[in-house]
């Protein structure tokens, strides 16, 4: 294995989309590198390594887990798959880097969460937007510069079309867009806000696919603040939140997938004074993994680490339970 100064040797569970043309590029500028990449498929595994050139491929995840030159697993698997497969890289001494839901709910989640800790390995869930310079700005300001916050509203929505065969389209690998991006403006309400005392859910299924693709939810708290969440598959691209205050507001479009290759904005208004701040661009997945990477090396928690998962999670969970009850579901 490496040491902290040759920097990690990451092993990727699986050849999803988001490993092939953001993470594993982002591990590759950074001082870490790839050492493996595990496919059910051979064949699809090893043309995954030379594209990317990774040094080994294998047709199963246990044999890269089994492979003694890693130090970490990133793991963007379906998500029902998330929380077996982070615990057999704990159990292997692999810290874990694992795509958001950490797990199937919040109770699952803290199993993976005392199983990674148990093994005495880091385990971060990959909230990539946490780690841009923006959202760290935006969250600033929102805690400095605005008197009482009030409600925030955010949306994450991408069109789904054509893909009936999408692995977010099946109910058997928690599927669904509150799982796959309606974690985000939840991540960011709570970020905001802190935890809710009740939420109440609607989902609904256009493709008679078993899972939602669309879903609406607001959160309420104990002192009258509230947020509105959103997300779907069935509009074009939307991602964007807004932070109303008693002095002001902030805007963000662009929220969460931001582009590592343009300008992104943040928008605000605190006590009349109106102002727009802009970022370079910058690699969002890069800083995500070099956070992680620091952990392994300190063992801190990671911003988005397990406790963070099961919170977020729990969040989750009670907004589903509301949307199939039709009734609000108390978390206080």
């Amino acid at each position: 294995m490496s040491t902290p100064d040759d920097g990690l040797t990451f092993g990727v569970l699986g050849t999803a989309k988001i490993a092939r043309t953001a993470v594993v590029p982002a591990i590759a500028a950074s001082d870490h590198s790839v050492g493996a990449v595990a496919s059910r498929d051979p064949d699809r595994a090893e043309r995954f390594a030379a594209d990317r050139s990774i040094p080994r491929s294998y047709g199963s995840y246990d044999a890269l887990i089994a492979d003694d030159a890693l130090d970490a697993v990133y793991v963007p698997l379906p998500n029902g798959l998330h929380a077996e497969w982070t615990k057999r890289a704990a159990d292997a001494g692999l810290d874990v880097l694992c795509e958001k839901p950490l797990a199937l709910d919040a109770e699952e989640a803290r199993t993976v969460v005392d199983h990674c800790a148990d093994r005495g390995v880091t385990l971060m869930e990959a909230f990539m937007y946490r780690y841009h310079p923006r959202t760290e700005r935006a969250l600033a300001l929102a805690e400095r510069t605005l008197d009482d916050v009030r409600t925030v509203t955010a949306t994450f929505r991408f069109p789904l079309y054509d893909r009936p065969d999408d692995v977010r389209l099946d109910p058997g690998l928690a599927g669904g867009s509150l799982m796959d991006v309606g974690c985000y403006p939840v991540s960011l309400v709570r970020a905001v806000l802190g935890e809710p005392d009740r939420v109440y859910g609607h989902a609904n299924d256009t493709r008679d696919a078993g899972v939602d693709t669309e879903f609406a939810g607001v959160l309420e708290y104990a002192d009258g603040r509230s947020a509105r969440v959103a997300s779907g598959f069935d509009t074009q691209l939307v991602q964007r939140y807004r932070i109303d205050a008693t002095n002001g507001w902030i805007e963000v479009e662009r929220a969460c997938d931001a582009p590592a290759d343009d300008r992104v904005e943040v928008t605000y208004e605190v006590d009349g004074r109106r102002g727009v701040e802009t970022f370079d661009p910058v690699d969002q997945y890069r800083l995500q993994v070099e956070h992680f990477a620091d952990r392994v090396a300190d063992g801190a928690s990671p911003r988005t680490g397990g406790a963070e998962a099961v919170a977020n999670m729990r969040v989750l969970d009670a907004l589903a339970e509301s949307a199939a009850a039709a009734e609000p579901v108390d978390l206080s």
